[in-house]
């Protein structure tokens, strides 16, 4: 069979374990924790759409798709990310994001499928370094996450000082497995937008 004639597979998504402390470890990445919806986002020659975690269609980012897509530099592609909404001075805004508000972006943090080719038995660092070939540039609806290794606790202390949700962290040689790989969320207590958010993850997709 020909590449052009496979079609893109349904992924499942590797869920966040919480974990109380950040660490170091040279074997580990550590990205912040956007606070927005996760969204893989399929590319086809025909058009683009997003699943939620949990398997759901975001119907309502269509024009999102669709721009992402124009930036993107592939035929097809299968990407993990999660779609924020920022206001006027680019900050995250978890409520606006849900009443359909600010300006929407999609940050991009695993490559797992790109023109034909699977990528989710590859180590976690080829799939970055995969990811950064797709994504040439920052715009104003896509970016690449930021990464930094080894360094956890530092990454979480810049996290409380610029009032992020938290951090990910992720090994280095890990494959795309749910159920077998494991991505730690460490939570920034101090997060000024966490009063109240119990009733406002009910209504997630």
């Amino acid at each position: 069979m020909s590449q052009r004639t496979i079609a893109l597979p349904e992924v499942e998504p590797i869920l966040l374990t919480p974990r109380r402390d950040p660490f170091d470890h040279p074997d580990w990445i550590f990205e912040p924790k956007y606070d927005g919806f996760r969204a893989l986002l399929y590319v086809t020659r025909r058009g683009c759409y997003m699943r939620s975690k949990r398997g759901n269609t975001l119907r309502r980012f269509d024009h999102l798709c669709l721009w992402v897509r124009e930036e993107l530099h592939v035929r097809e592609a299968i990407l993990d990310g999660e779609v924020v909404a920022l206001d006027s001075q680019g900050r995250q805004n978890f409520r606006d994001l849900l009443g359909g508000r600010g300006n929407f972006h999609y940050a991009a943090f695993d490559a797992l499928w790109v023109n034909g080719r699977d990528l989710r038995s590859l180590p976690l660092e080829r799939r970055k370094r995969a990811l950064g070939k797709v994504i040439w540039a920052t715009s104003t609806v896509l970016s690449q996450v930021f990464t930094i290794e080894e360094r956890g606790r530092d990454l979480f202390a810049a996290a409380q000082r610029i009032d992020l949700e938290g951090i990910v962290a992720k090994r280095k040689p890990d494959p795309y497995a749910p159920g077998a790989t494991c991505w730690y969320k460490i939570r920034n207590p101090m997060y000024t937008q966490a009063e109240g958010r119990w009733e406002l993850l009910q209504r997630r997709p």
